[in-house]
């Protein structure tokens, strides 16, 4: 499927047992909004547990989102940072999502072999993933090496690295992490949303629901999307 203008992808982050049932419930809302294909990004190991040991029935629902058209994206190994980075760098790792910077602070023979056991993880429960997006975007020269020759494709918070076309466009996405993000994130979504033409992408994450404000930005922009064709990122990646 080649993208035309006018697309939108959007993006369900932090899928993993925990969120389980909210993400399925996600998906539901997500469809009633007439989007009916979506990359769901899985994280493979949080807590450093295969995500289907601990609970089967998502991998078996994930088997049965991917059969419906959505795609699966391998979304770090466990979405918390295990060592802090120097400097400026930790620093700018905070701001992007905490805790969440996964890869800053892991030098490249760590960074090869956590991204190699996310996907092992992946390929073990039926679900080999074609693309990568790191947990809060957080790349360092080590990870991007690894993905530019394991995936399809990558995303970064400006990109889809990878894809045919349409692929430089800047993700969507709602803050919850700080009072800052909370009060100027919902505006930045409506904003971005208004754009004509190209590829919107929308980044939604389980706890942007525990937020009224930005389940209505998200609604606002959805609703301005519904003549735009809901694609994937692996779509955005296929030459067909």
């Amino acid at each position: 499927m080649r993208p035309s203008s006018g697309t939108l992808a959007v993006a369900l982050h932090d899928v993993e047992p925990a969120t389980f049932e909210r993400c399925a419930l996600i998906r539901d809302w997500l469809e009633d909004h007439g989007v009916g294909r979506v990359t769901l990004l899985v994280i493979p190991a949080p807590d450093l547990h295969p995500f289907f040991q601990r609970r089967p029935e998502l991998a078996a629902w994930l088997l049965d989102r991917r059969d419906q058209g959505d795609a699966i994206a391998q979304h770090g190994l466990a979405h918390r940072q295990r060592r802090r980075a120097g400097g400026l760098r930790q620093l700018v790792a905070g701001w992007q999502g905490g805790m969440a910077a996964e890869f800053c602070g892991l030098d490249p023979d760590e960074t090869r072999e956590s991204v190699a056991a996310g996907r092992r993880v992946l390929t073990l429960a039926g679900l080999e993933p074609s693309g990568f997006v790191a947990p809060a975007y957080s790349y360092t020269p080590a990870l991007r090496r690894e993905l530019a020759t394991g995936f399809d494709w990558w995303a970064t918070q400006l990109r889809v690295r990878g894809a045919q076309r349409g692929g430089t466009a800047p993700a969507l996405s709602l803050g919850t992490s700080s009072p800052v993000k909370r009060s100027f994130s919902p505006l930045i979504v409506e904003a971005g949303a208004r754009l004509p033409g190209g590829v919107l992408r929308l980044d939604l994450h389980p706890a942007d629901f525990d937020h009224p404000r930005h389940v209505l930005a998200l609604e606002r922009a959805l609703n301005r999307a519904s003549k735009r064709r809901a694609i994937t990122y692996d779509d955005l990646c296929s030459s067909d």
